[in-house]
């Protein structure tokens, strides 16, 4: 495992304030493809996801993941001499990302302006958990209320139960993956435009309601409040969950009309295809109960093994439903390398989600997991700043670094 950079970011320096996932996030999505991200944390302290479970004797394997490929240094924002160093940093940088709430890095004096008076074509990332503007800017932005107030905790679970929070991060995930594309496309028009930076505000409630679409214009023009309706979409059916004869959870995604045809086929029962409740995919919505009454006998009279075949062979989408354990034993999996094993000095090696996307010519790697907090402020502060050995060892002796 080589520690050099590669992939198609190679060049670009980001400057990572953020603290926990969103932000954090996006800015990793941009290491894995070779961009030099510099975490600042506060000294002493860190980021707050080092003490996020689990933990391997201590040590957050949290952080080993979500910090990989980025060097840590330390920094006091707060104070007048931090301020001085992050604004040099930001002169050096091509991207700023933060997520404090809104407001607070203006009264740390470090707001958009100041960091373009050092640097007019950086970009600001700026993610929260409700935006920069409007009447709930300044509440605490977490992901889980910020998914609630979304609308999709609302729809998510089943109709006689409580709505069903998320067990992942969704949210932050979500806007981390925002954040990064924002971050290329205010590049591009940086160097198209030549007229500078901009920022670009992210928030997590918004990078949820992206994803409502058809919800939002369902009710927007007809009025119906989607409601949950378990493992069913309510867009096409059958779709959903049904158990195997050897007890195996499946999914089955039947959404057009010609899979529908050669489901019939497959399970042999033309008989429902000609069926006028089931002619069209509204009629099998309209008619869901019986048709899934119909599908979930035939899942089970078969082992999982044999839907997985007849329907692969078929051309109808069906998958099993993977537990982790699962996924590390898939042979697809591992002959597509998604889980990648890197080595951590503190705990060993720690098996995390591989790079993507994959570039053909440019591929970014994993290159190191989370660094020790401060680990590369001597190559930061010297190399890139210039500081000499007597300067550092004077802000250490501070608190500033």
């Amino acid at each position: 495992m080589s520690d050099v950079p590669t992939g198609p970011l190679v060049g670009l320096r980001v400057l990572d304030l953020s603290t926990m996932i969103a932000a954090p996030f996006g800015a990793v999505l941009l290491a894995d493809l070779g961009a030099e991200v510099i975490k600042v944390e506060l000294p002493g302290v860190g980021d707050t996801l080092r003490a996020l479970n689990p933990f391997w004797e201590g040590q957050s394997l949290y952080w080993a993941s979500l910090a990989r490929n980025k060097k840590s240094i330390t920094l006091d924002m707060r104070t007048p001499r931090g301020r001085e160093l992050l604004l040099r940093l930001v002169a050096r940088s091509d991207v700023v990302t933060e997520n404090f709430r809104p407001g607070t890095l203006e009264r740390w004096g470090l707001g958009y302006d100041q960091l373009t008076a050092a640097n007019p074509d950086v970009v600001l990332v700026r993610v929260s958990g409700y935006g920069q503007s409007g009447p709930y800017r300044d509440k605490a932005g977490f992901g889980t209320p910020a998914t609630a107030l979304a609308g999709l905790t609302y729809i998510t679970g089943y109709p006689d139960r409580p709505p069903v929070n998320w067990p992942i991060a969704i949210a932050d995930y979500l806007a981390g993956f925002v954040a990064a594309l924002s971050v290329l496309a205010a590049l591009r028009d940086r160097d198209v435009r030549k007229q500078g930076g901009q920022w670009v505000d992210v928030s997590l409630y918004e990078s949820v309601f992206r994803l409502l679409e058809v919800i939002v214009a369902e009710y927007g023009k007809l009025g119906t409040v989607r409601e949950r309706t378990g493992h069913r979409t309510g867009i096409s059916s059958p779709v959903g969950t049904f158990r195997s004869g050897d007890g195996q959870w499946m999914v089955l995604s039947v959404s057009n009309e010609r899979t529908w045809d050669r489901f019939c086929t497959v399970i042999d029962r033309r008989d429902l295809f000609d069926d006028p409740r089931f002619r069209s995919n509204a009629e099998r919505v309209a008619n869901i109960d019986d048709l899934e009454q119909l599908v979930g006998a035939w899942f089970e009279q078969h082992d999982a093994q044999e839907i997985q075949v007849l329907l692969d062979d078929a051309g109808v989408p069906v998958s099993p439903i993977y537990s982790m354990a699962d996924i590390f034993a898939d042979p697809h999996v591992a002959a597509r390398e998604d889980i990648a094993v890197v080595e951590d000095p503190r705990v060993g090696p720690v098996p995390m989600p591989n790079v993507v996307p994959r570039f053909s010519e440019t591929p970014g790697a994993i290159r190191h997991t989370g660094p020790a907090l401060g680990e590369h402020n001597d190559d930061v502060y010297g190399n890139l700043l210039g500081l000499d050995q007597a300067e550092r060892d004077a802000l250490r002796a501070d608190g500033v670094i």
